[in-house]
């Protein structure tokens, strides 16, 4: 069948073979959307500062090259050496180092691409006006044992030997060590078995092999490649490539060289766009880590002169709604960026948030949810011409799942518990069954969570800086927090307030709070001396409140989000809790702190908070004034 095929296709008109070209590579864009997705994605994050018009002509071109490739491929072995000699030729540099291995036999590696009519490297020992040492390709074995005899048969017509990269490794060798050429493709995505390098800016895993090859037998380093000059018309051309003879030396080299080849007008167009090059680092399971055989990152940026990775991996963070679980997430970012530093992390929070989260300086960027009602969702919509890579929800709703499957992020990470499936994510970490969340606080439930998925780098518990302080709080003030955000049940007594406040008659206190907690701290701080208490409940914005909190030196609260924040500031404080659950949502981090819980309070919550004393609440302060 395949050579039926080939022989219509070379006796075919070239005219009507372009346009067959043209309309097959247009009908792969439309009907193959995971294809056209990586195609379009790998140029927007090449090519960032380019018009998205440019890049969708570019992309256009490339998947209709890459027909006119697969064509040329089938029909290749029928072309006739006269036919052949009429399409190709070689360029002055690729007769220049024909010629110079010919008068000067050595041991040569070369370079090449998945560019556009890239089987017909084959006709090089053709062209070349000179004969040459023995030459070898290495490819890629196909799984079908009769496709495998047909390329390597039709493959070698000319002289050409291909080396299976499972069984020609030895061959190779030993062509190398008789002073001939071995070529290579290096374009590849390498998998495990690869290198951590750079291409454009994103990590890729990149084969040693050149390098391998090249140190071992100290050979020339230089490519080989096609450049289309028409339809099924190419010049070959060949450069040397600088290095310094290491296996990491020559790796980098080469990946610098091809994003140089790649970014001219010319070949870009030709390049396997559509080859998921950088596919190593998105495996699911290991996501959110780095990993291949070996890391030449430190040796890659020391050559490009870079004190850091750059930040391509696309990765959005949606964020809890309320800020307890705001804060108590920070820690698992900062792991995040431990272990992917290469990740840009832009976090999607309630626009209340958005201030906060950009002083603390926890990510790449910060956004704001758009306002609800109509256009909600387009705004979601519009985030598929940034081309996320992944998507992290700390939510647990269906709409926040809708905001990740409208972005066209290919993978969107959640939590499934039992009873509760979750049909938008593309990958869920399923709790096991009868894992009692009653038992494990937030932030190790999220830790196993983003473990599944790569991570790792642990929790960093250390509490953040803020720049800012309260201008209005005392120095060495104790701040309370009297209110709570959404659960009256939480609140301690305005009486025990009271109670704390007259324990010690020395110190001076601020009250702190939202607008609907105003009512009780004005009435817990009526009566007090002046000058003792500062009531600034409803008086101050997120940011004012977190430099209000920074501002003390020691936080008396009930469970909310302002006790989760002031330990994030590495506040030291006193938390109180009776119906809720210490165990599930106390404070993460460093900072010191103490838990207080009604006497006879179960562990995990129930108490009520009446039964808490002011003379309990006030040893506990003195102990860690």
């Amino acid at each position: 069948m395949l050579n039926i095929l080939g022989r219509l296709l070379a006796a075919t008109p070239e005219p009507l073979l372009g346009a067959f070209c043209a309309v097959i590579g247009e009908l792969i864009l439309w009907l193959a959307p995971r294809r056209r997705r990586v195609l379009r994605s790998n140029l927007h994050h090449a090519f960032p500062d380019k018009p998205r018009a440019w890049r969708r002509d570019v992309a256009r071109q490339c998947s209709r090259r890459l027909v006119e490739t697969a064509l040329l491929s089938l029909a290749a072995p029928f072309l006739s050496e006269r036919r052949i000699r009429q399409i190709a030729r070689l360029a002055p540099s690729a007769e220049a180092f024909s010629r110079s291995i010919h008068d000067n036999p050595r041991p040569v590696v070369l370079a090449t691409l998945h560019l556009a009519l890239w089987e017909s490297q084959t006709w090089f020992k053709l062209l070349a006006p000179v004969s040459m040492p023995e030459f070898g390709i290495i490819f890629r074995p196909l799984d079908n044992p009769a496709l495998d005899a047909f390329v390597k048969r039709t493959r070698e017509r000319h002289g050409m030997r291909l080396l299976s990269r499972k069984s020609g490794f030895a061959q190779a060798l030993g062509i190398l060590r008789e002073k001939g050429c071995v070529g290579i493709l290096v374009d590849q995505n390498a998998g495990d078995q690869g290198a951590l390098t750079l291409l454009f800016g994103r990590v890729c895993s990149t084969t040693e092999l050149p390098g391998v090859l090249a140190a071992k037998f100290g050979a020339e380093v230089r490519t080989f490649y096609p450049r289309r000059t028409g339809f099924w018309r190419v010049s070959f051309e060949s450069d040397p490539v600088p290095n310094d003879g290491t296996v990491e030396g020559v790796t980098i080299a080469l990946n610098r060289w091809i994003e140089g080849a790649l970014s001219g007008e010319e070949l870009c167009p030709s390049w396997l766009w559509a080859h998921d090059r950088w596919r190593n680092q998105d495996v699911p399971a290991r996501r959110l880590r780095l990993q291949a055989k070996r890391n030449f990152l430190p040796a890659d940026l020391a050559a490009r002169g870079l004190a850091e990775m750059p930040r391509k991996t696309r990765v959005f963070v949606r964020m809890p709604n309320w800020l307890g679980d705001v804060a108590m997430a920070l820690p698992l970012l900062r792991a995040l960026r431990h272990s992917r530093p290469d990740a840009q992390v832009t976090l999607l929070a309630k626009p209340g948030f958005v201030p906060l989260l950009e002083a603390l300086g926890v990510a790449d960027r910060v956004r704001a949810l758009p306002p609800p009602g109509q256009g909600y969702f387009a705004r979601f919509a519009a985030m598929r011409a940034e081309y996320p890579d992944v998507w992290i929800l700390l939510t647990n709703s269906a709409r926040g799942d809708l905001e990740a499957l409208l972005s066209g992020c290919p993978q969107r990470f959640g939590i499934v518990r039992p009873g509760r499936p979750r049909p938008l994510l593309s990958h869920a970490y399923r709790t096991a069954d009868g894992f009692d969340e009653s038992h494990h606080h937030q932030i190790e439930l999220w830790g196993d969570f983003l473990r599944h998925f790569g991570l790792d780098a642990r929790p960093d518990r250390s509490p953040l800086a803020f720049p800012r302080r309260h201008p209005d709080v005392p120095s060495g003030a104790i701040g309370l927090i009297a209110g709570s955000e959404n659960e009256p049940r939480k609140r301690w007594q305005p009486e025990g307030w009271r109670g704390l406040i007259d324990a010690f008659p020395s110190e001076r206190f601020v009250l702190l709070g939202t607008a609907a907690d105003a009512a009780i701290t004005s009435g817990i701080a009526s009566g007090k001396p002046e000058g003792q208490v500062l009531d600034l409940a409803g008086r101050t914005s997120l940011l004012e409140f977190a430099a209000a909190l920074s501002s003390c030196r020691l936080l008396v609260t009930n469970d909310t989000g302002g006790m989760h924040l002031a330990n994030a500031l590495g506040v030291p404080l006193v938390g109180l809790f009776g119906p809720t659950n210490p165990v599930r949502t106390g404070p993460v981090y460093s900072a010191p702190f103490r838990i207080l819980q009604p006497e006879g309070c179960p562990p995990l919550g129930g108490g009520a908070l009446t039964g808490l004393a002011p003379e309990t609440v006030a040893h506990a302060v003195r102990d860690l004034l």
